[in-house]
């Protein structure tokens, strides 16, 4: 019998995470095969035509352990300089989220720290959170730029998303974050802060091949309904898709917005209503939980999870790694957060950080499941039920993380 594939997985099990009468997917007692960095089989390990040896150049053992898809990461601002420690302890004083922003703290305390900042010193900071996303399953993330506001730093950014995905391996989608906030050269002038963005910076940075999306921050403290609805009219124009910060704050009808130009996903969530379900539902968008901002903010106003549900909304987790709001570099912590502070059940939070999730990134084709012909990304879990994921606080119980069908080191 001639070898058919390159690496055969075998002695263990599986979390397809394709929707069925299993909620995660499961096939126990099973084997995974892949050739040419794809999933060319998976299946009962008894439907195997032979021998594991005679089938596959490499035969690897899961010891009783599960092999779930890779972890997606999809919302992420990973690359910043500084942090806002200050801001944390101030926070604990009562000083709220909107009072540091509009004291010129907030976002733009880290901008300035940004654009002071080298290539190398960016690089190396969101080379070690990406490291701690990897040893907890994460192997594809975006990053979003959005700490520069300038052409220069936000170009600097996006190269080095780019440049940690050559290096590390880990898939990198990278998100143009322009209409954060006002940088302090505009101030009083968001017009014409839109025009230099949407004119000069986006289609530049486009050109370089460096965007895979356009996100904005809508809220009172961010972009207004037309300022934002301006900006993905030229992402459209550009060929690219979008995605929103929405009703975090206050209902400001973000949920409505996003569904309107189709957006990948809508995210944070926290003040939407039931029509804004239903817009999302009707657009095909993601729902992007948000659990860390909302436990380090202290917030009392949950996302509409049932109303979510009724509308069949997908409901994908993210860490929102970023240094003001979410200081978070652990995406199993995150689902432990969506079920404790949000009711999701543990398949629905698993499903969240690989199904749910890489549709938010436009990549439901490529992985978040295990399917023959999708990527070999994978990650392999000493644990006893694939819930066990998200039950452990300050653990991974990962055992290996696999991209494109190569292990990669996660320490």
């Amino acid at each position: 019998m001639a070898v058919q594939w390159d690496s055969l997985w075998i002695d263990g099990h599986l979390a397809t995470m394709v929707p069925g009468a299993d909620p995660c997917g499961a096939i126990r007692d099973a084997a995974l095969a892949v050739r040419d960095g794809r999933i060319a089989w998976l299946g009962p390990r008894s439907a195997l035509a032979g021998a594991p040896e005679a089938l596959a150049d490499a035969v690897h053992s899961l010891a009783g352990g599960w092999l779930t898809p890779g972890l997606v990461d999809c919302h992420t601002h990973l690359v910043f300089a500084g942090n806002r420690v200050a801001e944390f302890a101030a926070r604990l004083g009562g000083e709220g989220y909107e009072q540091a922003a509009r004291r010129g703290g907030g976002i733009l305390a880290t901008v300035a720290a940004t654009r002071a900042a080298g290539s190398e010193a960016l690089y190396d900071g969101a080379h070690r959170r990406l490291m701690a996303l990897l040893a907890g399953g994460v192997t594809t993330v975006e990053i979003k730029s959005g700490y520069g506001l300038d052409l220069d730093t936000e170009r600097r950014m996006l190269q080095v998303a780019r440049q940690l995905g050559r290096d590390t391996g880990i898939g990198v989608r990278s998100t143009y974050l322009g209409a954060h906030a006002l940088p302090p050269e505009y101030r009083g002038r968001p017009d014409a802060y839109l025009d230099f963005i949407c004119d000069e910076v986006l289609p530049a940075l486009a050109a370089e091949g460096l965007v895979d999306a356009v996100d904005a921050f809508h809220e009172r403290i961010g972009f207004d309904t037309a300022q934002v609805g301006r900006l993905f009219r030229r992402a459209g124009e550009l060929g690219l898709p979008v995605k929103l910060h929405a009703d975090q704050l206050g209902d400001g009808g973000g949920a409505g917005l996003a569904a309107g130009f189709a957006a990948l996903s809508a995210d944070h969530l926290e003040y939407t209503g039931e029509a804004g379900a239903a817009a999302l539902a009707a657009a095909g968008s993601v729902a992007v939980l948000l659990p860390g901002a909302f436990h380090t903010l202290q917030a009392n106003r949950q996302p509409p999870v049932a109303a979510l549900r009724r509308h069949g909304v997908p409901m994908a987790i993210a860490t929102d790694c970023n240094p003001g709001s979410s200081p978070a570099l652990s995406l199993p912590l995150m689902m432990n957060l969506a079920c404790l502070r949000f009711g999701l059940n543990p398949a629905e939070a698993l499903a969240g950080t690989t199904r749910a999730a890489a549709q938010a990134l436009g990549l439901a084709h490529d992985r978040g499941t295990l399917e023959p012909g999708k990527r070999a990304d994978f990650a392999i879990w000493d644990i006893s039920e694939p819930a066990e994921i998200c039950y452990w606080l300050g653990h991974h119980p990962l055992r290996q993380a696999v991209v494109g069908g190569r292990t990669i080191p996660t320490h």
